[in-house]
C-alpha cells in the first residue's frame, strides 16, 4: 500500500506526463495515441513507474522504445513542470499497459460462453 505521499505524487507524475505527451507527444512517438493509465512511485520518490496504453498502431512495442529514447528528454521536461513541488524528478521507467486488452479478452470470452450456452440448451 502506498502512502499518501506516493499517491499524490504519483497523480501529479501522471496528470504531466499525460499533458506533456498530449502537448508534445508527436515529437516522441510520431502519430500513434499514448494515454498514461497510471504512475506508482518508490517510496522514496526516485523511481517512477509510467504505464501506458497504445492505440493507433500495430506494434505497441515501437512506440514504446521511442519513448524510451526520449527517456532523458521527457524526464527534463518533467522536471521543468514540477520543480517548484519536488525536490527529486524521479527516474522514470516506461510500461505497456495491457488491462484494456485484458478486459476485451474477458468480455470476448463471456460472449462466447453465452452464446455457447444458448447453443447447447437442445431447444
Amino acid at each position: 500500500m502506498d502512502s499518501t505521499r506516493q499517491q499524490k505524487f504519483s497523480r501529479l507524475i501522471q496528470k504531466e506526463i499525460g499533458d506533456l505527451f498530449q502537448k508534445e507527444g508527436y515529437n516522441f512517438f510520431g502519430k500513434a495515441f499514448v494515454t498514461v493509465t497510471g504512475a506508482r512511485i518508490s517510496p522514496d520518490l526516485s523511481i517512477a513507474r509510467i504505464y501506458l496504453s497504445v492505440f493507433g498502431v500495430k506494434e505497441p512495442d515501437t512506440v514504446l522504445t521511442q519513448v524510451e529514447k526520449h527517456n532523458k528528454e521527457i524526464r527534463k521536461k518533467l522536471g521543468q513542470r514540477i520543480r517548484h513541488q519536488a525536490r527529486i524528478i524521479p527516474e522514470l521507467k516506461f510500461f505497456l499497459d495491457d488491462s484494456l486488452d485484458q478486459v476485451d479478452r474477458i468480455g470476448q470470452l463471456l460472449r462466447e460462453s453465452k452464446s455457447g450456452k444458448n447453443d447447447d440448451t437442445g431447444d
